[in-house]
């Protein structure tokens, strides 16, 4: 009767040393302290482990608002590539209209200077 469990057993201890092991492992062979570049302001546009209600700078956000409009941009002009014999000179004209309106905007935040990191 107990040979039947044996098999939920070992997926026990399996499951555990999967879930332990890697944290034992961090534990003995981490550096004691981070590197430099893992403090560095790389990401988030200011210095890691300061105050917590210091502001954050704005630039940053406008940044990353951008790169998901343009990455949307990429995400609309992939199917529109695939379809593109199907939907004939009605699709080519749309998306002609698309890129133009995404392109007066980036030339726009371009001459307003929200692209300058100072």
């Amino acid at each position: 009767m107990l040979q039947n469990y044996f098999p939920i057993l070992l997926f026990i201890i399996v499951g555990t040393l999967v879930g332990v092991a890697p944290i034992l492992l961090g534990w003995l062979l981490a550096p004691n302290r981070p590197d430099a570049e893992k403090l560095s302001p790389y990401e988030c546009g200011f210095e890691a482990f300061e105050d917590a209600r210091m502001k954050f700078d704005v630039r940053y956000y406008l940044v990353a608002i951008l790169f998901i409009l343009f990455d949307l941009e990429i995400a609309f002009l992939f199917p529109w590539a695939v379809v593109f014999k199907e939907i004939g000179m009605f699709g080519f004209v749309a998306m002609l209209d698309f890129l133009a309106i995404l392109t007066i905007g980036f030339i726009y935040e371009w001459k307003k200077g929200a692209l300058e990191w100072e």
